[in-house]
């Protein structure tokens, strides 16, 4: 079933659009001296660090082709690790190695690699082949997010994470993104992941999507993707909810993972997030965008923000279409 509403009902229902998000939100909300912190992962893992917020641990940073010669010795200390660019978007060239072995790396497909595949991944992504604009950049290596077992059975071969919405500190709307065979892994929308909204206020599934088209299982696993339930919701909203005293941006985009051993991470910070949150979540964001704004200027604490988010964003609790609370 194709996830399309006319532009009149659109409206009605709250729908954020792409214009109004950028000038009404972005614009307004998100100082562009900021956006190097949410632009460069490596600047994202080290301020996320100094403020002691989980994170998968960073194990090398290649800025040089100097660097790029000699990796070997360094790579090979880790038997699983992942290579990313620090200025990439849309899970461009990330590299997943999920084991070591006599005639080479292990890709998370199963496929195996040489050293030299794996040089030239790198010395691609400091010409800036994967990067923002085409900027040189750096290659971050750092540790691989061991899946947890509440996602094997829904996600493909990649581990999914969840995109929280944050709105002056207030997580406001969150999705599961699931990797599917199309987007190879990647927990991407727009290259094919499954995009399952999740209840602000209960961490339960709403709604799944793919390519815009509502889903009600995994294309490639088959299970179906009704009642999701994420562990620590709340642990989880309260890192998002940090993030906005850590960078300062009022409309910010969280992408968490939850890995088997160490539990929430963040993964990603992002200053434009998406929309297609709210088609996998079937509701706008626009009045909970409203609502927030409308609130007392005052500094609550994280837990009051998360508390209150909860309280008001809950499906059980939201009136249609202006999303207030009764």
């Amino acid at each position: 079933m194709k996830a399309w509403i006319e532009p009149g009902r659109l409206r009605a229902r709250g729908i954020l659009g792409m214009n109004r998000r950028n000038i009404g939100y972005i614009a307004r909300y998100n100082s562009r001296d900021r956006f190097p912190l949410v632009d460069d992962k490596l600047k994202t893992k080290l301020i996320a660090q100094k403020a002691n917020l989980p994170v998968p641990e960073l194990l090398n940073v290649v800025s040089t082709q100097y660097e790029i010669e000699s990796i070997e010795q360094e790579l090979v200390k880790h038997t699983e690790f992942v290579i990313k660019p620090a200025q990439g978007s849309g899970g461009k060239g990330i590299l997943v190695i999920e084991a070591l072995m006599e005639d080479g790396f292990v890709k998370s497909n199963g496929v195996t690699i040489e050293l030299n595949i794996i040089k030239r991944h790198l010395s691609n992504i400091l010409s800036g082949l994967h990067s923002l604009g085409g900027r040189a950049d750096v290659a971050i290596v750092e540790s691989l997010v061991r899946i947890s077992p509440l996602f094997e059975h829904i996600s493909h071969e990649g581990v999914p994470d969840i995109r929280l919405i944050v709105f002056k500190g207030y997580p406001v709307m969150g999705m599961l993104r699931l990797a599917t065979k199309s987007s190879d892994g990647k927990a991407n929308l727009h290259q094919g992941a499954v995009g399952v909204g999740i209840d602000i206020g209960t961490g339960e599934s709403i709604a799944a999507v793919q390519y815009n088209r509502i889903v009600k299982v995994h294309p490639d696993t088959g299970v179906p993707l009704r009642d999701i339930v994420i562990p620590n919701w709340q642990q989880l909203l309260s890192l998002a909810a940090r993030c906005y005293e850590v960078t300062q941006l009022g409309y910010l985009g969280c992408d968490i993972v939850i890995d088997e051993h160490k539990g929430p991470l963040l993964l990603e910070l992002n200053a434009r997030p998406g929309l297609s949150i709210q088609i996998a979540n079937n509701q706008g964001l626009l009045p909970r965008l409203r609502h927030v704004e409308n609130l007392e200027e005052f500094s609550p604490s994280v837990s009051d923000r998360v508390t209150y988010a909860m309280r008001t964003f809950t499906r059980s609790r939201e009136t249609a279409p202006s999303g207030e609370t009764p």
